[in-house]
Parts: structure tokens; C-alpha cells; sequence
């Protein structure tokens, strides 16, 4: 069990997005070793298939696996809509998403208005956010929209940009139009875009970004399974984070700084055959 406690949280995303959601682990676990793969060579996810979807987070999840993680966040809500159950049914570490912690505190968050989500236009066909919000409160009134091109333009570094401005004026217009008092940023990319978007809602709307809800629960869920770092064995040993992508390696060490808020010093490579 000791060994189990010492390994790294292991860690994926279709790209950078998952960062911030790193982020947040880092902050909340300081002492726990973290490998995060970005699947940089086929991102974005949300536009493919949801079979497509589950070959591609099977693939990095038992290659993960492999590498000796003692437990897997899944830090792609596309991946997690779509894959989440058949990566908890297959693997050998238990694995958690980022879909059902964001509903929680979208529930917890929203007063009378209707509960807003946008996401990747995989996300949102798949209707998992709508669910497990319906599932916490049977009463929610839920609005959903596809923004499928906030990914590449995050991707891209074009996060204060007048035409980041002008795409979210245009896809926040129903939402604005229904009065959410609450906004889920369903998509680990989207909260780089979060002052833009903010400042599309207006005030009184609550943005939700599942991050630090996703690192409460596997924190949780470490104690309960006893998978948790003991800090005397932590004490004079620093964590150590691995960060692979599986294309541009370097387009991934010069943007993840800021999806992380830490500088990168090195990204790894791996491609899937």
C-alpha cells in the first residue's frame, strides 16, 4: 500500500485545456506526484464520435496505467461524457471525471434561474451535464450550447481577442436571452476564455468551473481508498510531474504555463500507433 500511496495521480486531456485542472490538484495536493498526457496529436475530441472518443481515452488510460498511476482524472469533459464508465469498467486503478463535481456545485451555485452549460459539441449531444444536474436536483431547469470553437481558439492563444469576443457574444446569446444565474464552463479549456465570457453574461451570473470540485472529490476519494501520500514518507521528497503530449511538444511547453500557472520545463513525447 505504501508503494500505491507514492505514485503519480495520473492525468488526461485531449490538449492543454486539463491543465487547469492540474492546477488545481497541485494546489489542493501539494505533496502528490502528477503525470498529465495531452492528446495534442488528435484533439479537439468534441466534434468526433463517442466510439472514437472511448478508443482514444482507453488507449491513454491503459498506457497510463502502464506507467505505474495509482489512480486516473479524467480531465476532458468530452472524454468523461463519453468514456468515463468503460475507463472504470476496464482499468485497474479506479478513475474519476470532471462531469459530476461541476454539476455539484452548478446545483449548490444556481438561486432561481435556469443553469447554463456550454461545452464541446460532444459534451453537450451527449447530455451529461443536463443529467447529472437533473440527478442532484430534480427541479433544475438546465439550458445547453455547443461553442466548438473556444477549443482552438485557446489552442491558439487567441484568449483576449476581438474575435474570441465577437464567437462568444454570438454563442453566449441564448444564454443571456433564458436569465441563467449560473454558467457551467463545460470544457477544461473555457475557463482561459472566463473574463471574456464574464463579461458577455454580465453580472449575477456565477461561472462554474468543475476544477476545484474534481480535486475535493479525488482528494475523497484517496483517503477513503487509502491511496492518499502519507506526508511523513512525502517529507524531504519533492513531487515529481510528468507532462507528455502526443504532438508539438514544444507548442505544448511554450502554452501550458499558462494553463498551469507555473512555467513548463520540459514536455515529454508519445505517439499512439
Amino acid at each position: 500500500m505504501e508503494s500505491s500511496r507514492g505514485a503519480p495521480i495520473g492525468m488526461f486531456d485531449s490538449g492543454l485545456g486539463g491543465l487547469t485542472v492540474a492546477n488545481a490538484l497541485m494546489r489542493r495536493l501539494p505533496t502528490e506526484s502528477l503525470l498529465y498526457f495531452g492528446d495534442t496529436a488528435r484533439v479537439p475530441y468534441g466534434p468526433k464520435s463517442p466510439e472514437t472518443v472511448r478508443r482514444y481515452a482507453l488507449q491513454i488510460g491503459e498506457w497510463l496505467v502502464e506507467q505505474g498511476v495509482k489512480c486516473i482524472v479524467v480531465a476532458c469533459n468530452t472524454a468523461t461524457a463519453h468514456a468515463l464508465e468503460a475507463l472504470q469498467v476496464s482499468l485497474s486503478v479506479p478513475v474519476i471525471g470532471v462531469v459530476d463535481p461541476g454539476a455539484r456545485a452548478a446545483v449548490r451555485a444556481s438561486r432561481i434561474g435556469p443553469i447554463g452549460v456550454i461545452g464541446t459539441s460532444g459534451t453537450i449531444a451527449s447530455g451529461a451535464y443536463a443529467k447529472a444536474i437533473e440527478a442532484q436536483s430534480a427541479n433544475a431547469r438546465v439550458l445547453s450550447a455547443a461553442c466548438p470553437l473556444f477549443v482552438p481558439l485557446v489552442e491558439e492563444g487567441l484568449v483576449d481577442h476581438q474575435a474570441t469576443r465577437l464567437i462568444a457574444h454570438d454563442y453566449l446569446a441564448p444564454m443571456r436571452e433564458a436569465q441563467v444565474d449560473t454558467l457551467v464552463l463545460g470544457c477544461t479549456h473555457y475557463p482561459l476564455l472566463s473574463t471574456v465570457i464574464a463579461a458577455e453574461m454580465g453580472q449575477g451570473v456565477q461561472l462554474i468551473d468543475s476544477a476545484e470540485e474534481t480535486a475535493a472529490e479525488l482528494e475523497q476519494m484517496l483517503i477513503d481508498r487509502e491511496l492518499l501520500r502519507d506526508p511523513d514518507d512525502a517529507r524531504g521528497h519533492e513531487p515529481t510531474h510528468r507532462f507528455v503530449a502526443s504532438d508539438a511538444p514544444q507548442h505544448f511547453l511554450a502554452l501550458g504555463g499558462r494553463f498551469l500557472d507555473v512555467p513548463l520545463t520540459a514536455v515529454e513525447y508519445h505517439v499512439f500507433t
